[in-house]
């Protein structure tokens, strides 16, 4: 146009009306403007005239008429499809969707907003679609979710801008939105740009989080997936962890701990059956935990210390607890023996579908030493500080955990000086395995120790802390209205002086008796330890079942295996000059739980000398007697011992044993007596009498003991002995089937 063109001389006009607020006449002008120049075809003019049309009519004061936005989008149209001008289209854009948001119309301003984005600029697409999601936030009910994934693509063209800033902030602005609303690949995705993006700004710390974020999350990833996942998460950590290789050991994700399931115990490892010797029950980590049998061993433990104490239980008695679980009472502190071990059961657990690689995994502690026998405390040390000297460290040099697999690993920590001992966690190199599949169906666990399976390189150090929730409190009326825990100290155990270790073998011990059988079995007691150890008991709550003899048993075997030691009785001779013979009990039935005195579930057990001195053993017989009722037994034995040197923490200690007897039914045994006239002894004083004895075999199982032989019968009294007088059977001696009965007369 020529500048005296009138089209143009009316754009003046309209523009000078507009600069002095004269919005009305600027909108007429405006108006007549338009339709000149779409009558000239001249379209970028008409544009403008529409623009700024719609402008004037917004801005008229008192609104006499509505906001034509359709003059707006017929302007965006033609700066975009005629004029090709995406700037002026983008600027009318912002313009248009400032006023309709400022008329709360939201829905229209984003919908504008998203209709200019494109592939050919990334990014203006990024600013629209950022400008589209705040938009929908600010609605009068916001669409949240619509906001996120706006973010995200905004995000996306961010990044594909070279905006990696920009790229990062509107990721972690949909993150907030995502999280914790059960989309997890959702959550995978964002998670793992905001590390890519964070690692590109060198923002490692925030980097590791957002992988964190990915490995711990119940992922639905394909194994694929989660791999790379597990190994993107590897190489920024490591990065992150060169930085500042001097810093503590930051905590590692995976694989999953459960705390509360950790199980500590105190002492080692039984020694393992030797040919016919059968080790002492005890206590170890493969038993699983039961309350009753718990309060079983306890009471047995509080009797033989009451005895000992002369009826009496101190009041800083403690009871010993070898294994602590969460259904152990935790809420004082443990008792642990110097260089003895301490292991700790700790449950792993890896929520993904790829193995995972745990090397050199030991445990990491805190310890303070201390001198019991003196006041003096010494300095707190930490694991890095000490070393060895105070309390060795066994590591697990290669630990596999398979795809979605629980398993659990045995430490152990071996004290070397008294003092107190706090567990912290755990401390390990976590990497991922190459290749872990299985061939030809082999475990990969056992290729692993194969060398079939090896790291891909990709490993960092860190720890994971044992947190262990206490049992809540519900006694006092504030616990019951408030939540409060009390303390569980299973990993807090106290290291004491030097105390005795005994260990206790069983010989020919019977698996199987006869209901009232006695049978001779042998006892080896030892002392693994460096001092001696003295007044051995034992309790049972069926002192009836067994007996180490009186004092007058003077029967000692020649050898344990020998078979005619497996009886408790002797054959002597009771007249020189007669062949007759008679059966000499080395146990009576006062040693069998009867007529003791005081409480006959505590026995002395007879060491020489009172006193087993360290790496000796000793071997005592023990007479067994079968209980009278038939079926299956448990038979607990506590045996209690303590050191020669007092102690002020540990004063005893005690070792249990469980046997396990099947008694089967025997014979019935009926006797009566009364008095003989026609029978006189052998000095002739008349005062004879006759005993009859009813013997009936009530054994019925077809798999017991079908018949009995009657060898002899004596008596065990000092006034009375016995003479044949009747034998129904002749010289054949007796013999006793099913349901079959036998009677003598003496």
């Amino acid at each position: 146009y020529p500048p005296e063109a009138p089209e143009l001389q009316i754009r003046k006009m309209a523009d000078l009306c507009f600069l002095v607020q004269h919005y009305e006449l600027a909108y007429s002008c405006y108006h007549t403007a338009k339709k000149d120049f779409l009558n000239d075809q001249a379209m970028l003019y008409a544009a403008g005239a529409l623009e700024m049309a719609a402008v004037s009519a917004f801005l008229q004061p008192g609104a006499p008429r509505p906001y034509p936005a359709h003059y707006m989008e017929t302007a965006i149209q033609t700066y975009r499809d005629i004029c090709k001008n995406m700037v002026l289209a983008e600027r009318c854009v912002l313009l248009s969707a400032e006023i309709l948001k400022s008329q709360s119309k939201y829905s229209e301003a984003a919908a504008l907003l998203i209709r200019l984005t494109s592939e050919d600029s990334d990014l203006r697409s990024a600013l629209l679609l950022e400008q589209a999601a705040h938009c929908f936030i600010n609605m009068k009910s916001p669409m949240v979710r619509k906001f996120a994934f706006h973010m995200i693509l905004a995000g996306h063209r961010f990044s594909k801008a070279g905006q990696k800033k920009h790229a990062l902030r509107c990721y972690c602005q949909a993150m907030q939105v995502y999280k914790g609303k059960g989309w997890s690949l959702a959550e995978d995705h964002i998670n793992f740009t905001i590390g890519r993006q964070s690692f590109t700004l060198r923002q490692l710390d925030n980097a590791v989080s957002a992988f964190r974020h990915i490995l711990i999350n119940d992922s639905k990833q394909p194994p694929a997936q989660q791999g790379a996942f597990l190994r993107e998460y590897l190489y920024v950590y490591k990065n992150a962890t060169q930085l500042s290789p001097d810093g503590p050991l930051p905590q590692l994700p995976l694989p999953y701990i459960n705390s509360s399931a950790t199980r500590v115990f105190f002492g080692h490892d039984r020694r393992p059956a030797e040919g016919e010797k059968q080790a002492a029950t005890h206590v170890s980590l493969d038993q699983e935990y039961d309350s009753e049998s718990s309060q079983q061993w306890k009471e047995l433990e509080e009797q033989v210390v009451s005895v000992i104490n002369k009826g009496t239980i101190p009041s800083n008695f403690q009871p010993t607890q070898f294994c602590l679980n969460r259904y152990s009472d935790n809420s004082k502190f443990p008792l642990a023996v110097i260089e003895e071990p301490i292991t700790v059961e700790v449950s792993f657990r890896n929520p993904l579908k790829v193995p995972l690689l745990l090397t050199d995994l030991s445990l990491l502690w805190k310890f303070q030493p201390k001198d019991f026998s003196a006041k003096h405390d010494g300095e707190t040390k930490e694991q890095g500080m000490c070393g060895e000297d105070m309390v060795g460290t066994e590591a697990i040099a290669e630990f596999l955990i398979n795809s979605e697999e629980t398993k659990v690993a045995r430490l152990k920590l071996f004290p070397h000086q008294t003092g107190e001992l706090h567990i912290l966690g755990v401390v390990y190199n976590l990497g991922s395995v190459q290749g872990a599949v299985s061939l030809d169906g082999i475990d990969p666990s056992v290729g692993l120790q194969t060398g079939k399976f090896v790291s891909n390189g990709l490993s960092v150090r860190g720890r994971q802390d044992l947190e262990i929730q206490g049992p809540r409190l519900n006694n006092t009326k504030e616990e019951k209205t408030s939540i409060k825990y009390g303390p569980d100290r299973r990993l807090d155990p106290i290291i004491t002086e030097e105390m005795p270790l005994l260990e206790v073998f069983f010989i020919n011990f019977p698996t199987g008796l006869l209901c009232g059988e006695i049978r001779k079995a042998y006892v080896e007691f030892v002392n693994v330890s460096k001092c001696p150890l003295t007044a051995l008991k034992v309790v049972s709550k069926h002192p009836e079942f067994f007996t180490f003899g009186g004092n007058t048993a003077v029967l000692t075997p020649l050898s344990p295996s020998a078979s005619e030691n497996c009886s408790a009785y002797k054959t002597v001779v009771t007249d020189p000059t007669s062949v007759r013979t008679a059966l000499l009990s080395s146990a009576s039935s006062a040693d069998f739980g009867v007529g003791t005195g005081g409480s006959p579930e505590v026995i002395q057990v007879p060491l020489p000398d009172a006193v087993l001195l360290p790496g000796a053993s000793v071997q005592l017989p023990m007479w067994l007697r079968g209980p009278d009722e038939e079926g299956v037994h448990e038979i607990n034995f506590l045996f209690y011992y303590e050191s020669i040197k007092k102690h002020s923490k540990m004063c005893h200690r005690v070792l249990r044993h469980t046997a396990v007897i099947c008694t089967s039914r025997s014979l019935h045994i009926r006797a009566t007596v009364c008095r003989s006239n026609a029978l006189g002894d052998e000095e002739g004083r008349g005062d004879s009498m006759l005993l009859f004895v009813d013997v009936e075999n009530i054994n019925t199982s077809e798999t017991g003991v079908k018949e009995f032989h009657i060898v002899q019968v004596s008596s065990n009294s000092k006034h009375w002995k016995l003479q044949k007088s009747v034998n129904i059977s002749g010289d054949k001696g007796v013999y006793l089937y099913h349901q079959n009965y036998s009677k003598s007369s003496f």
